[in-house]
């Protein structure tokens, strides 16, 4: 089974990003989660870009905030996929210098990007990429899909039995 690298500019990154490691944990897939900063450890940003796939991960989701270079720069170095997963922080313009840094990458050098501190749709989207070549996962990932569509049926049920 791959394994899914969680990166993230700062620490203050964490509360978003544990949404994605939360949701891996639910589908037994392992996670590697670290600190790599795109402006203050370029060395080590290079290191991992380029060894993740020795190690046994099959995607990397990187988050940041602010000029969000991190998803961008992992994913011109890396063969893996990378789901960009923008964050707005506290130096933030209301969270859209993220979004666009991750969203508008070259032709090239793609990035999977989700919405504002959507680390945990990251998750699931990494454990789409597992499995589709891991039929263990996908068959998690069919019935998390299923326990969505029984959550929005009784809330309809739910609704429909309650006096407006």
């Amino acid at each position: 089974m791959g394994k899914v690298g969680i990166i993230m500019g700062s620490s203050s990154d964490l509360p978003i990003m544990q949404q994605a490691i939360t949701i891996l944990q639910s589908f037994d897939i392992e996670t590697e989660v670290d600190i790599v900063s795109a402006h203050r450890t370029p060395e080590k940003l290079f290191d991992y870009a380029k060894n993740a796939h020795t190690r046994g991960i099959s995607v990397i989701i990187a988050g940041a905030g602010g000029a969000a270079h991190l998803p961008g720069m992992v994913a011109s170095m890396s063969p893996l996929p990378v789901i960009g997963v923008p964050i707005k922080s506290r130096n933030s313009i209301d969270g859209w210098d993220s979004v666009l840094s991750i969203l508008q990458m070259p032709s090239g050098v793609p990035v999977a990007t989700v919405a504002l501190d959507g680390a945990e749709n990251a998750g699931i989207l990494a454990a789409q990429i597992i499995g589709s070549s891991d039929k263990n996962i996908l068959n998690k990932i069919l019935l998390f899909k299923e326990g969505l569509k029984a959550k929005v049926n009784q809330a309809s049920e739910d609704l429909k039995n309650k006096k407006l």
